[in-house]
């Protein structure tokens, strides 16, 4: 029995022991970056501005695992388009501070609020929002509708969609769920990752920049609280009000998504019901870098400048 309890004791400290000795983000780690750097209220934050000084401004908000280079490809198509870009590392994710406690709505919008007011940005601009950054985008648009152009949204979540069993009950469980989350979590995203290694990308090694997230300590407990707070909910109120203040809403998706369904374009219909909505056929949840020249093309059609 005491040898039962010793190997069991090991095996619940294995996640925990890798997890601590990931490595942390610091000033040697950021020696790698591009961009800038902004401390924020709530810590440091990764950022850079892309095409040219006089251009119509656009602020990108990336997804639940992927950095801000998740945009490389869009920020290269619309600076020629003359645009003026700002992408920025999500708390947790990238270059930015792994801040810990709570992700929930509140948690982003002070980041993204601070983060413009740092860079004198107050009005006038057009906000795209990927996956979790479409339901940041969303909670900032129905909070902001006099500053916005206006909301774009590719695959967003918070259209009130369904997580899977396991991944419902990790949110919902503490200490349990948290330990299941560091064991199970990386092996799984690694999994997605290989999947999607022979996809076209307009993101040189994206596969390899995914991976690397892993590597750094926080990154997977991020994760975690972002399923337990922001994307824990439903923006049908947000969605409304965005409509009733008549900022114009382009919302983009993939046919084959399986993270956001299709079926999602439907409950935007009914809660927004000016939203023009393009479907690009064969596109999955990675929309953003594997169908970048068809999402340019729309946005050149239906992109208010």
């Amino acid at each position: 029995m005491t040898w039962f309890i010793v190997i069991l004791l090991g095996v619940i400290a294995v996640p925990v022991v890798i997890e601590v000795t990931r490595k942390r983000m610091n000033d040697s780690a950021r020696k790698t970056a591009t961009g800038q750097f902004a401390t924020l209220s709530q810590g440091v934050t990764h950022f850079e501005w892309f095409g040219p000084q006089r251009g119509a401004i656009i602020v990108c908000v990336h997804g639940l695992t992927t950095p801000s280079f998740v945009w490389r490809g869009l920020t290269r198509g619309l600076a020629i388009m003359g645009y003026r870009v700002l992408t920025y590392d999500l708390f947790g994710r990238g270059y930015s501070d792994k801040a810990k406690g709570a992700q929930s709505s509140d948690f982003f919008l002070q980041q993204l609020n601070d983060l413009l007011e740092h860079q004198g940005v107050a009005r006038d601009f057009t906000v795209i929002g990927y996956s979790m950054g479409g339901a940041i985008a969303t909670l900032f648009a129905a909070q902001n509708p006099s500053r916005l152009r206006q909301l774009v949204l590719i695959a967003p979540a918070g259209m009130g969609t369904v997580a899977s069993p396991i991944v419902n009950f990790i949110a919902k469980t503490p200490l349990i769920g948290d330990w299941l989350m560091l064991a199970l979590y990386p092996s799984k995203m690694r999994k997605g990752i290989a999947a999607e290694r022979d996809l076209p990308s307009s993101v040189e090694g994206i596969t390899e920049l995914q991976e690397n997230e892993l590597t750094y300590r926080g990154y997977v407990p991020a994760v975690l609280a972002s399923l337990r707070g922001l994307l824990g909910t439903a923006l049908e109120a947000e969605h409304r009000a965005i409509h009733a203040a008549g900022t114009p809403v382009l919302a983009i998706w993939g046919s084959d998504d399986d993270v956001i369904p299709i079926a999602a374009v439907g409950t935007l219909a009914q809660w927004s019901r000016g939203a023009v909505q393009e479907v690009i056929e064969g596109a999955g949840h990675g929309v953003t870098y594997t169908h970048t020249d068809e999402i340019l093309a729309i946005l050149a059609e239906n992109i208010e400048r």
